[in-house]
């Protein structure tokens, strides 16, 4: 018994310390567009990664997800390369789930005002729960 409560004591004294770093270090200045070709027409683009990621913003613990942006151009499309730049700008941010759907969806959008967009933000399990955000541009 001695040991197991040792244990425990160990166990409960266990700390994250992790950098948690603020949303400013995410630059939406970053996000490069091209002209499209075809403004008007309803070709949809879809960009996923299964390689998002955050941190929790009170316990620095690291947030993984799948993410997925479908749009329709307006006049400009992203550019493939500083999406990537700009979504791992995240990996240290603490920011909670909700927030960080919203957040990257108003960012993209505000970078090439799309006709529509849709993000969905698919999070991995963490502590049994499993949360999915999607996110519409213009709000439905």
């Amino acid at each position: 018994m001695q040991k197991t409560e040792g244990m425990k004591q160990q166990y409960e004294s266990l700390e994250w310390s992790g950098p948690i770093d603020d949303e400013s270090v995410v630059q939406s200045d970053s996000l490069l567009t091209f002209p499209y070709e075809y403004p008007g027409s309803d070709t949809e683009v879809s960009i996923d990664t299964d390689e998002f990621t955050a941190v929790c913003p009170w316990t620095g613990l690291p947030d993984f997800g799948a993410l997925v942006v479908t749009y329709v151009p307006g006049d400009v499309c992203l550019e493939l390369k500083s999406v990537k730049y700009y979504l791992l700008a995240y990996r240290s941010v603490g920011i909670v789930q909700e927030h960080a759907a919203n957040r990257i969806l108003n960012d993209l959008a505000a970078a090439c005002s799309p006709r529509s967009m849709t993000l969905t933000l698919d999070y991995n399990t963490r502590g049994g729960l499993h949360t999915v955000v999607t996110a519409h541009y213009p709000v439905q």
